[in-house]
Parts: C-alpha cells; structure tokens; sequence
C-alpha cells in the first residue's frame, strides 16, 4: 500500500491538533467539546475554537501575569489562589467574559513566584484584552481575544479539516 497525500495531509492535521492540546493542557474529550462548541457558534469554526481556549481562566491568568507559565496558572486557579469577580475560582476551564476581573487573593500576593511573574509581565507584553491595574494585582478583561493575539504560529483550519471528515 502506497502512502499518498492524503496520509500525508492526516499526518499533518493530527499533529496540529496534538500541538493545540499541548499548549493548553487538555484532553482530547475536553478538546472535542470545545470543537462542537465553537463550530455551533457564528463565525469561523478554528477562530471559534481559538477563542474559547484563550478564554480558558488559567490561560487568561497566565497571559494577564500572574504566572510564567500556563501549567503554573493552572495550578495556581487549582489551589484557588485566584479570585474572579471577587469570587475564588478553582476551575481552569472556567471561562471569562468581558468585564471579569482577575486578581490574586490577598494572602497570595507575597508569594514569590507570583510577585515574580507580575514583575516580568510588563516586559513580556499583554494581548489588548487584558488591562493590568498593577498597584493590586488585577486585571480586567476588556473585550474579547482576537486572532492577531495569539501568538503561537496555529494552522486551526487543519484542526477543523481534521474533525470535519
């Protein structure tokens, strides 16, 4: 049996899947779901995806700076460390919407690896919608994310040729 371009294509599509996967830290029925979610809504079904995923609690806590890592915000939004709308949160799938807050509970605010992350957040930028206020450790979501915002080099039209077959 001849491998053609079809495998080939497979190939690709799968690994584009996996790399989405591993950047997030979800499984791969939490990532269908995602997937059936954002091709019912309007627009385009690998922006929708996109979407849904940056608007995850422990990446939004990641990319607003409370930590350096996304598998250190998860563990951070576990540990219920953070609060959203003044309200602990212990759930990373949590999603935001326009308008919540995110800060970090007062008694973890002299934690050092939090106080170290925020310090360098400046430097690593935010995406525009997060707004830092940087005297209590807050941030507000503005808006939603957009495509520019994501900074990973994602083919999401492979993800949805994938599932589409």
């Amino acid at each position: 049996m001849r491998r053609g371009k079809a495998l080939v294509g497979y190939g690709q599509q799968l690994r584009e899947k996996q790399k989405v996967k591993r950047i997030y830290f979800i499984l791969e029925g939490q990532f269908r779901n995602y997937f059936e979610r954002a091709a019912r809504m309007k627009g385009i079904t690998g922006e929708n995806l996109l979407f849904l995923l940056e608007r995850r609690l422990d990446n939004a806590v990641y990319r607003a700076g409370f930590s350096t890592s996304r598998r250190q915000a998860r563990q951070l939004v576990n540990h219920g460390h953070i609060l959203v709308n003044d309200r602990k949160v212990d759930i990373p799938s949590y999603q935001i919407k326009p308008g919540d807050a995110i800060s970090v509970r007062e008694a973890s605010r002299k934690n050092p690896h939090i106080e170290g992350a925020w310090q360098t957040a400046s430097g690593r930028g935010r995406p525009s919608w997060i707004s830092a206020d940087g005297g209590d450790m807050s941030a507000r979501i503005s808006g939603t994310p957009v495509r520019d915002d994501i900074d990973r080099m994602i083919n999401e039209q492979l993800i949805v040729e994938l599932y589409s077959k």
